[in-house]
């Protein structure tokens, strides 16, 4: 600005056009702010700021030295002007300006050098650091991989023991299922065995006894006086006793194994057993069988009798029924027992509960033979037994039913 205002000046000293007075005006009104704004800028720096105070005073100086000049010009001799700006103060206040300014330059370069070599060192430290950083994420990153890795691993070995232990444990629950069943369906089949044998036993040998000693008694009574009639009663009381005893000694064999099974047939033996519980109970009874008899196996046969057996010994029990259905049907696939009842029914705890011997001994006859057994209370009241036999374990080879 001052070297502005020295040209302007010039210009008009020259040539007396007060035009180039402008520049001069303005670069003087401009320099004031300048100022300002330098020391604003630089302010808080001692060793800057007196080279501004001296700055400040080098350009009032100048200023001055300025405005004689345009003092001398507009005087009344105007070659005095020109004479002062020959001297050499003036190019020496604006050396030592130029002078000043240049030194602040190289100051501001200087800075402004190390600042950049400050903020190009914080940047390479902060790369570095983030770098660094970066790396340590990627380490953690890898730890906590390798610790999931591991802890995945570690589960699915376990998951692979819990299974293969699960396997071993279900092998060894069939195995001491299937020797329970084996042992179950063993007991059952002795405990039929001495049921036959002791019912063979009673009648062959008590009822040989009991036949031959009421066949000598009606000997010895045909024998007797007409007139000895106490002799006659207490024969004929005898002939009574043995009687009841035959007849017990019937029903003491029908139970334990039914020779109606054996001999004739299992309708026929389902047929009696129906007859002799519904006439003692006072039971309404109704059966349904196909009309044909087809030759079943001796495990089939007393199976299917034995879980009718029984039903009606649970429906004399705890039913209070009046009336009982049972119905025996034969298909293409299978044998099935259907026994029903009108009474209270059974409740549902009772339906699975382990400790009901009977059901359980009914369900295990059923399935041996690879069958099913289910027991219901079907909506119209009552208690629903079912028995599901396959066809082909139920009868005997080459036996076809109709």
């Amino acid at each position: 600005m001052i070297n502005k205002a020295q040209s302007g000046l010039r210009g008009y000293l020259l040539t007396d056009d007060k035009t180039y007075l402008q520049p001069y005006t303005e670069a003087l009104a401009d320099i004031e702010p300048r100022l300002e704004r330098l020391r604003l800028a630089y302010a808080g720096s001692g060793l800057t700021n007196g080279n501004i105070r001296a700055l400040e005073g080098l350009i009032g100086k100048r200023i001055s030295e300025l405005g004689v000049t345009l003092a001398l010009h507009d005087g009344p001799n105007p070659s005095r002007a020109i004479a002062f700006m020959k001297t050499n103060l003036g190019e020496k206040t604006s050396g030592d300006i130029a002078n000043i300014v240049s030194g602040m330059r190289e100051r501001e370069s200087l800075e402004h050098s190390a600042a950049l070599a400050n903020w190009d060192w914080s940047l390479r430290l902060s790369r570095w650091f983030s770098a660094v950083a970066t790396l340590f994420n990627v380490l953690l990153v890898g730890v906590a991989a390798r610790l999931v890795y591991l802890d995945l691993r570690r589960r699915t070995l376990q998951t692979a023991e819990l299974r293969d232990q699960k396997l071993l444990l279900e092998r060894e629950v069939e195995e001491r299922t299937r020797e329970l069943v084996e042992l179950s369906t063993h007991l059952q089949d002795v405990s039929e065995r001495e049921k036959a044998k002791l019912a063979r036993e009673l009648h062959d040998e008590l009822g040989a006894l009991l036949v031959s000693a009421r066949m000598d008694i009606s000997r010895v009574e045909q024998n007797l006086e007409r007139d000895e009639t106490d002799i006659r009663l207490r024969l004929a009381r005898v002939q009574h006793n043995l009687a009841a005893g035959v007849d017990l000694k019937r029903r003491i064999i029908e139970e334990l194994r039914p020779t109606l099974l054996d001999n004739v047939g299992l309708f026929a033996a389902l047929r009696w057993q129906m007859k002799e519980t519904c006439r003692n109970a006072a039971l309404k009874c109704t059966e349904d069988y196909p009309q044909e008899e087809p030759k079943f196996t001796a495990e089939a046969s007393i199976a299917l009798y034995r879980v009718a057996q029984e039903a009606l010994t649970n429906i004399l029990k705890h039913s209070g029924a009046k009336a009982v259905d049972i119905a025996l049907e034969i298909d293409a696939e299978e044998i099935l027992l259907r026994i029903a009842d009108d009474g209270r029914g059974i409740p549902a705890s009772r339906l699975s509960a382990t400790g009901s011997h009977g059901m359980a001994s009914m369900r295990h006859r059923v399935r041996a033979l690879g069958g099913s057994f289910s027991v219901s209370n079907p909506a119209s009241g009552g208690t629903l037994i079912m028995a599901r036999i396959p066809k082909a374990n139920a009868l005997a080879a080459g036996t076809a039913a109709s």
